[in-house]
């Protein structure tokens, strides 16, 4: 019995020793995906604004 609280109480750590961890690791995911996400927005704001701007100097 002693035994198998042993174990039960080890995984519980080693669990939330996991958890602690991939935080760490979904965060930074999180945060290369925003940065991603914040060029690629950038990026097409700025080809429709010379566009836009292009269409008003040929007119």
């Amino acid at each position: 019995m002693d035994f198998l609280l042993t174990l039960l109480v080890w995984s519980v750590a080693q669990t939330g020793s996991l958890l602690l961890e991939s935080r760490q690791m979904v965060g930074l995911g999180a945060a290369v995906l925003a940065a991603i996400l914040a060029a690629q927005l950038g990026w097409h704001g700025t080809d429709r604004i010379i566009a836009w701007r292009s269409r008003t100097d040929e007119e």
